[in-house]
């Protein structure tokens, strides 16, 4: 048996499975779910080859793979999710290091802690 390289293209149905996206009444892949990942997701886009048949990347693997925790795993709305995925490329929690935020009156202090924790658990993913 021929095995794929990390780093190859995936099949919808591949990533279906890796996601473990599977109906779990009849055993089928629910790669209608990733479909419909790309109409609401901006980030999200898979080449297209012959037959109309689509093909992800590595990075966007990582990326379908943080959609799929923040909404099953973390109960974030699709909206939610948007944001998080717009803000995340312009804001890094990581290196921020504002000492204003830290003022007790401040209620941002705890959600940049829930949003810090957030982002290592997801940087763990991928």
């Amino acid at each position: 048996m021929i095995k794929k390289f990390e780093t190859a293209y995936k099949t919808i149905g591949e990533v279906a499975k890796e996601l473990d996206l599977i109906n779990n009444k009849n055993g089928k892949l629910n790669t209608h779910t990733i479909r419909f990942w790309e109409k609401e997701f901006k980030q999200i886009k898979p080449k297209l080859f012959a037959g109309r048949r689509r093909y992800y990347d590595e990075e966007t693997v990582k990326i379908l793979k943080k959609i799929r925790f923040l909404l099953k795993e973390k109960g974030l709305t699709i909206s939610g999710v948007k944001k998080f995925l717009d803000n995340e490329r312009s804001f890094n929690l990581d290196e921020t290091g504002n000492t204003s935020i830290n003022s007790p009156k401040n209620k941002l202090k705890s959600k940049l802690k829930k949003i810090s924790s957030l982002v290592k658990e997801i940087k763990k993913l991928g």
